[in-house]
């Protein structure tokens, strides 16, 4: 720790922007990995299944309490086809569609922030770098001879340090991003998927529903 102090208090006034950056990188990470791996993430499979299973009973109560109770994006999504299971099957499509514009940029958003922020983590150091170099070498064109050396090592030591700490930032911004990324879209065809194949049998089976309400 005493070694990355020292590194960050050599390496000037731009370390500051970067490490502000590294901070909003890791805060949306880890926001990201919490909601997509333990809010948003289902067996979509293993519930589709089990709601088909449930509608083919007939038990459309018991159908929507399982949606319900997942507490997921796909499950929230069906769950509001289902209450409108009594009306038209448009109203059922429109439903599901409806719930599907809310609950889908949830999923996604965020996460493309990584991306732009590794960007400026990158350029930051790089203007650290540049700012460094300037002062490096003004300060030696105007020290004595027996400072130029310090001088000149001072200001490469400042641009340097901004160079790595804008990698540092950077690269976990980037992996993050891309792991992120792809969960994002697994998550966002899972629901596509999985809602698309529920309303399909609802729709085909809606006379069991009807029959086992009115019964």
């Amino acid at each position: 720790m005493g070694f990355i102090a020292e590194a960050f208090s050599k390496g000037g006034f731009w370390m500051w922007p970067i490490l502000v950056v590294q901070i909003v990188c890791w805060a949306i990470s880890l926001e990201r990995v919490y909601y997509l791996y333990f809010r948003a993430s289902v067996r979509a499979e293993e519930l589709v299944t089990m709601l088909q299973r449930t509608i083919l009973d007939g038990d459309l109560a018991k159908a929507i309490r399982l949606a319900a109770t997942s507490n997921t994006p796909l499950g929230r999504i069906v769950h509001h086809g289902l209450l409108k299971v009594k009306g038209e099957a448009d109203e059922v499509q429109a439903a599901m569609d409806e719930a599907a514009l809310r609950e889908l940029p949830r999923v996604e958003k965020r996460t493309p922030y990584l991306a732009m922020l590794s960007n400026v983590a990158m350029l930051t150091g790089l203007l650290g770098t540049i700012s460094g170099m300037i002062v490096s070498f003004g300060a030696v064109a105007n020290a004595d001879a027996s400072e130029k050396a310090a001088k000149l090592a001072e200001g490469i030591s400042e641009a340097m340090n901004c160079t790595a700490f804008g990698l540092v930032t950077a690269i976990p911004a980037l992996l993050f991003y891309a792991i992120l990324q792809g969960k994002t879209q697994t998550i966002v065809d899972e629901v596509n998927e999985g809602s698309l194949r529920v309303v399909n049998f609802v729709l085909a089976n809606r006379h069991k529903l009807q029959n086992a309400k009115d019964a």
